[in-house]
């Protein structure tokens, strides 16, 4: 097992930490695995995941939604029921965000491609990255996109794109910052960077503790809540301009945690909290389960 060594953290390049919980891979492994803490801004990480060469073989499953589009299971079957609307939210999103209703958006692990050909079928010219060579395939396939490999994010043009989107991928990159530096280069002068990530801050993440869904050990090595992802755009030259929900997650996550948890009514209980968790968020946005970020 190579480990992915965290020296600093990447908000406040603080190098004090401390433990935080231990969180079970419900989903391939059932290992368990450390969540360690910034002492400094509260961030929180994955403190014993897999380098980036090595981690793969925990996303090997048929039942991981972004790579394999299954509907296996009773939570995926909802996913699939909300996802055509969501898609046309997340575009509304991008068109607002940019004030345009065509340019060029680059999404950042865009899985098998739904969408970004939501954004094509209206009019976007639109490029992709993604790691997964059965997701890229999909995208081919289903979409007729030509999806990138991964390394191709550093070798677009300067300034290219209006709009970069990252739907649940941040909390997956090994090399953040280079990442980060990389957006900053290929947006316009005028572009938009989209980001959304699990909120650890959230009633459903307080609630379920070491069971929350969206802890994902180990494929998410990085965990934000809003006054870190702020800093952290801070950090790279962006300036926080808006943050949004993301009130399906709330649900989806919830279903998912009562599944780990194996307890009783878990279709009642996770509507119940995921209910909880949407609610609260319409009064502070921060406190979704998920929240979306966009930067200047």
């Amino acid at each position: 097992m190579a480990i992915f060594k965290i020296d600093q953290c990447p908000v406040c390049s603080n190098s004090q930490f401390k433990p935080f919980i231990t969180c079970t891979d419900f989903f391939v492994s059932e290992e368990q695995f450390e969540i360690g803490e910034c002492t400094g801004c509260g961030f929180k990480f994955t403190a014993n995941a897999e380098d980036e060469e090595n981690i793969g073989r925990y996303y090997q499953s048929e039942e991981y939604i972004s790579h394999s589009n299954t509907s296996k299971g009773l939570v995926n079957a909802v996913y699939h029921q909300v996802r055509s609307y969501m898609l046309g939210r997340k575009r509304r999103l991008v068109e607002k965000a940019t004030g345009l209703k065509t340019g060029r958006l680059l999404d950042v692990g865009t899985g098998t491609g739904f969408f970004l050909n939501e954004m094509k079928t209206h009019g976007w010219k639109v490029s992709g990255t993604e790691k997964s060579a059965d997701a890229r395939d999909f995208a081919k396939n289903e979409f007729g996109l030509d999806i990138e490999e991964t390394e191709q994010l550093f070798q677009f043009k300067n300034e290219s794109f209006d709009a970069i989107t990252l739907w649940h991928v941040l909390e997956h990159i090994h090399r953040l910052d280079e990442n980060m530096e990389t957006f900053g280069r290929l947006l316009k002068p005028e572009g938009k960077l989209i980001i959304a990530v699990p909120n650890h801050t959230s009633h459903d993440a307080r609630h379920y503790k070491q069971y929350w869904a969206a802890w994902d050990v180990p494929r998410h090595l990085w965990h934000f809540g809003p006054e870190q992802m702020k800093l952290f755009g801070e950090k790279h030259g962006f300036q926080l301009q808006s943050l949004h929900t993301m009130p399906f997650d709330s649900f989806y996550v919830s279903l998912l945690s009562e599944k780990y948890k194996k307890s009783n009514l878990p279709m009642f209980k996770g509507l119940m909290h995921g209910k909880i968790s949407w609610l609260k968020s319409i009064l502070h946005k921060g406190q979704c389960s998920s929240v979306i970020y966009v930067f200047g």
